[in-house]
């Protein structure tokens, strides 16, 4: 391969972009999972033996998780290509994104006995993003958080201008197990650059938060976390637009 056409080759490859095998290896074992239970549930309805209560609940589960796969494996086909894709960029209603997101969620929360929830804002704001790489990362935070927080209160996704007005915020709430200092000080100083496990979320492989720092990033965004007693709050934080508001 001639030395233009191998570079522009290697800089195409997930492993450019992602680290080489560190990445290959997070990713596999963030699809294992999910791949794992929809075999073990195919194979119990071949077998038969099961109610029509228990056959439509694992056909459910098997819908969802295959989205939840799904979702993961488009978000690192599409990372894979920021480097020599364009991403229009425009004024978008926040408050109108969280709402896709949790109707999107919706079903998948329900059949884990969840809720989730957009909480109001009752001041006009609009953020320069890009439609689809907003609602990736968004997307990802609500799914992180279904795993992790308490069962009987709600996930809350919100959106608000900072202090300055120059930039809008949108965050994921969480009720789940608070993270210690320590590891939160690590997850910090690493947030959206490396794939790293979240130790005191132990089925996180850190992967998606990655993937949504490198959403972020194409949208001249960055991602964050803010640590609770009761949980966590990821959000990214965007341009506020300066035209006219139109909401």
């Amino acid at each position: 391969m001639r030395g233009n056409n191998r570079r522009q080759f290697e800089q195409n490859q997930p492993g450019a972009l992602f680290g080489d095998m560190p990445f290959i290896v997070t990713a596999a074992h963030e699809l294992k999972a999910p791949l794992a239970l929809v075999r073990q549930l195919s194979l119990m309805l071949e077998q038969g033996g099961v109610t029509s209560i228990e056959h439509d609940r694992m056909l459910r589960q098997i819908i969802l998780v295959s989205e939840r796969a799904l979702r993961l494996t488009t978000d690192l086909s599409r990372s894979s290509r920021l480097q020599d894709s364009l991403f229009e960029l425009e004024p978008l209603n926040p408050q109108q994104i969280c709402e896709e997101v949790a109707h999107e969620l919706e079903p998948l929360y329900k059949a884990r006995s969840r809720q989730i929830r957009v909480m109001p804002h009752y001041r006009s704001m609009l953020v320069v993003a890009n439609r689809d790489l907003l609602r990736r990362i968004m997307l990802n935070f609500g799914d992180n958080a279904l795993h992790y927080g308490a069962e009987d209160v709600p996930v809350e996704l919100r959106a608000g201008l900072r202090e300055d007005g120059s930039r809008v915020r949108l965050g994921v709430r969480d009720y789940g197990p608070a993270v210690p200092v320590d590891l939160w000080q690590q997850l910090q100083a690493r947030l959206g650059s490396h794939a790293q496990p979240l130790h005191a979320r132990p089925q996180s492989s850190g992967l998606g938060l990655y993937v949504a720092g490198q959403f972020a990033e194409a949208m001249r965004g960055t991602i964050g976390a803010t640590r609770h007693r009761d949980g966590a709050t990821f959000y990214v934080d965007l341009t506020a637009s300066t035209q006219l508001r139109l909401l």
